[in-house]
């Protein structure tokens, strides 16, 4: 069994941004945006390098990448749902946008910026189809397209759900999310022959370098305890926060003090993890505070890791 989950940030990068790995990188591109001009070479724009720390907490472990034709991709996967979600995706393939245009350069020379967000939880309960895409549209006429450089996808792992009775069948992008499901679990070889396809045994074998990479496995696993660790935290917040709202709102009648205690839970939760990005502690005054304090106390510490983020060139 190879034990290293491609959800995991740090494996995914390694696996689909690896420099030395352009065809699965390619592949993975074409396989999920079909463009109507494949994708033919790629240039990993921010590689890994051995300076990085997995205890980093403000580490950015998507996939970069720049094809023949200059059209920019950003790569990443989720394991959690970060608060405004797809404005952060937004504001980063913007400046994945506006970054090519250097100074005193026309407009005309811009290429596309497309962004892949892969996503181990649902993020639109609306549309029970795992693989959306957006882009900038008329709100008149839906196939009047205002312009085609700014695009999104979406891919929702959990409402993949595909019988995998004939795997090898399977659409190209299918197969991706399927190894992306079972990576983890499933012997190598016996996941690579039923995928049947040279491409995804090499990604596969990627995933194996880091288990047998004394220096890899330990950056893989810092950073699945970092993830376990603000999964527990968010959990833990939000379970206070129930209990605390269920106790304030006795008055107000069992269900609605139920609701207060989940919304309150979900701010201590984004707080605490907000606190533990900026390395700093959880005031205790938090848990006395009302829901609009919190919400500014919040609306703060994001300003502040955004200033800390533009700072850092992310």
């Amino acid at each position: 069994m190879l034990r290293i989950d491609p959800k995991v940030d740090f494996a995914f990068k390694q696996m689909l941004g690896h420099p030395g790995h352009p065809a699965v990188t390619i592949h993975f591109l074409n396989a999920i945006l079909q463009p109507q001009v494949p994708i033919q070479q790629v240039e990993i724009l921010n590689p890994i390098q051995s300076k990085q720390r997995a205890e980093d907490k403000l580490a950015v472990l998507d996939v970069l990448a720049c094809d023949h034709l200059g059209r920019r991709f950003n790569v990443e996967m989720q394991t959690t749902l970060p608060f405004a979600l797809p404005k952060r995706l937004l504001y980063y393939n913007c400046l994945n946008y506006v970054r090519q245009l250097s100074e005193g350069e026309g407009y005309r020379g811009l290429a596309p910026a497309i962004s892949i967000c892969v996503l181990d939880k649902v993020l639109f309960r609306e549309d029970p189809r795992y693989h959306l895409s957006f882009r900038l549209r008329s709100d008149q006429v839906s196939d009047l397209v205002f312009v085609n450089d700014l695009e999104f996808h979406t891919l929702e792992l959990p409402k993949f759900q595909l019988a995998c009775h004939n795997v090898s069948a399977f659409a190209a992008e299918q197969k991706w999310l399927y190894l992306l499901q079972n990576a983890g679990s499933m012997d190598l070889d016996a996941l690579a022959e039923l995928l049947d396809d040279p491409v995804y045994r090499e990604a596969l074998g990627v995933l194996d370098m880091i288990s047998k990479s004394p220096e890899e496995l330990d950056l893989y696993e810092a950073r699945l305890k970092m993830w376990r660790d603000e999964q527990a935290r968010m959990e833990a917040a939000q379970i206070e926060g129930l209990e605390r709202g269920i106790e304030q709102g006795r008055e107000l009648g069992i269900e609605q003090g139920r609701d207060l205690g989940i919304a309150r839970g979900k701010i201590l939760g984004r707080l605490q993890l907000l606190a533990s990005m900026l390395d700093m502690p959880e005031p205790a005054s938090w848990g006395s505070m009302s829901e609009e304090e919190l919400n500014r106390v919040e609306a703060e510490l994001r300003e502040q890791l955004s200033r800390r983020n533009g700072g850092s060139g992310r």
